[in-house]
Order: structure tokens, then C-alpha cells, then sequence
């Protein structure tokens, strides 16, 4: 491995991600290896920008919004443009995904509440956990 490119398998083990995968991203124009014959080539370019699009999967972010985000980076200026979108953006997600815990919280509550009824009602009726299963 140079410091330059990498290859897919190198990729896949630095990363944790198959090589279906990367094709994907390929495919999706994310990502742009060298091509040689049959063979790809990662720059330290695709590294930055597979790296940023795991991390954007991670935290919910849309493809479209990850291409978005990293055609930015592109652009003159682009990086502080780059910057404030997704501070932009990360803060909405943030925001998503802190209501979407608070009604998994709720829900869960609920659930322990209706598990509780149910051990009082069977125990209230003689019945075992053993012989309910």
C-alpha cells in the first residue's frame, strides 16, 4: 500500500465496508478510484470522501444530501460552504433523531407499563410464568 492509492481490498479492510460497496458508491459517482482494467485504485481523495460519507450514513444523512455536502468541498470556497451546510444540516438531524429517541423513550415506558399490568394479572390470576410461556 503507498500513501497514494490503495487498493479495494486494502479499502474494505480499512474501512469495514464490502466491496459491493464501494462499487455502489462508484456507481453513485461518490466516489471516483483510478481505473486499470479491472482494477481500482483508491486516491487519498476517495479515502477523505468514503470516510465523510460513512460518517454522514452514520448520523442519517441522505446520499443526496452526503453528495450535496461533498460537491461543496469542490467548488471555490467550497469549503466553507461545505462547513456551514453541514453544520446546518447536522444540527436538523440532531434534532430528528432526538425526537424519534424521546418516542422510543415513550414507547418503551408504555411497554414496561403494559409488561407490569400483564405480571399482575397473572399473578393476580395464579398463574405461572412458566406454565404462560
Amino acid at each position: 500500500m503507498t500513501n497514494e492509492t490503495m487498493t479495494i481490498r486494502q479499502m474494505c479492510d480499512s474501512f469495514g465496508v464490502t466491496p459491493r460497496t464501494l462499487r455502489f458508491y462508484e456507481a453513485k459517482e461518490l466516489l471516483s478510484p483510478i481505473r486499470e482494467g479491472q482494477k481500482r485504485l483508491f486516491t487519498r481523495r476517495d479515502r477523505a470522501r468514503l470516510k465523510l460519507i460513512l460518517r454522514g450514513k452514520k448520523f442519517g444523512f441522505s446520499l443526496e444530501e452526503i453528495r450535496q455536502l461533498l460537491d461543496l468541498y469542490e467548488m471555490d470556497g467550497g469549503e466553507d460552504a461545505q462547513l456551514v451546510q453541514t453544520h446546518e444540516l447536522a444540527r436538523k438531524h440532531l434534532t430528528e433523531m432526538e425526537a424519534q429517541r424521546d418516542a422510543l423513550n415513550e414507547a418503551i415506558q408504555e411497554l414496561k407499563s403494559q409488561i407490569d399490568w400483564g405480571n399482575a394479572e397473572l399473578e393476580r390470576r395464579g398463574i405461572g410464568k412458566s406454565t404462560a410461556a
